[in-house]
């Protein structure tokens, strides 16, 4: 058997597109099929599977199935997302460049824009449910070094680490750890940050469920929250990563937590292919 797939990519963050029609051939569920055609070495490849769902909702144009390549489910991902609003434009399944999706973590606000780069409204970060997300008021030890850290949300679970040294030695050395500890029970989401000014910062994670990836959309949102709580840097910022460059920007503050987070950067098809099963 073979289905119909599509290979796409943000900032080297990558994902297994495929319409919920060819899916439902593989006669699989969508974690199997996720594990499967994400496999590296026996699979396509890919960071993610993203399946849309067309089925009518009264509350968006349109939703989504996201999988981690472990099987797992995400309640979102940002550069998944962009990938996504590029690939159910081109394809017609919906007729306008601003659009609404149904998420994990809610409704979720994609914008085409000339440029050809997506801008999503990735809505308000969740701090609430974080302790207190303020650095130098959580701590937790790892392989008896300790870390300052800054809990938040995006739907999905983020720890944000300040580092002065290279952020992916660091996301090599601690991330796995810091991913299943005992602090976040649903495990979670690290980014490892370093300041280059107040404009710019660069930034590493390790994704829940996927390990070291090239970009994380919510986790360079989930930085920039971060950033801005700590006085680190402005409110509109470019993130650099393994895999590119994206622009954040979120006008909140500790006295106005309530503002929304925009993430802006590219979509990039990489091929389309019939998948043996």
């Amino acid at each position: 058997m073979e289905v119909k797939i599509t290979k796409m990519q943000g900032c080297g963050n990558d994902f297994v597109v495929i319409d919920y029609e060819e899916f439902e051939k593989t006669e699989m569920s969508m974690a199997e099929f996720a594990k499967k055609a994400c496999n590296r070495n026996f699979g396509v490849g890919a960071d993610g599977l993203i399946i849309p769902d067309l089925r009518n909702n009264t509350e968006t144009d349109l939703g989504w199935f996201f999988f981690n390549s472990d099987g797992s489910t995400a309640q979102m991902c940002g550069n998944g997302m962009r990938c996504f609003a590029r690939y159910v434009y081109d394809k017609g399944f919906v007729n306008k460049k601003n659009f609404t999706v149904k998420t994990l973590a809610g409704i979720i606000k994609p914008e085409i824009l000339e440029d050809g780069n997506i801008r999503v409204n990735m809505g308000k970060p969740i701090l609430e449910h974080s302790k207190i997300p303020f650095r130098g008021e959580n701590k937790i030890c790892v392989n008896n070094e300790e870390f300052e850290i800054t809990p938040v949300s995006m739907g999905n679970p983020h720890c944000v680490i300040f580092v002065k040294d290279k952020p992916l030695d660091y996301a090599n050395k601690y991330g796995s750890y810091i991913e299943k500890h005992k602090f976040f029970p649903e495990n979670t989401n690290t980014e490892f940050v370093k300041i280059i000014s107040r404009n710019e910062i660069e930034m590493q994670v390790y994704e829940r469920g996927c390990g070291i990836t090239l970009a994380c959309g919510t986790g360079a949102c989930a930085s920039t929250v971060a950033c801005v709580l700590n006085n680190l840097t402005e409110s509109h910022i470019k993130v650099n990563l393994l895999g590119g460059a994206v622009y954040v920007d979120w006008q909140g503050s500790k006295e106005d937590l309530g503002k929304d987070i925009f993430l802006t950067g590219p979509a990039n098809y990489s091929f389309r292919a019939n998948f043996l099963l």
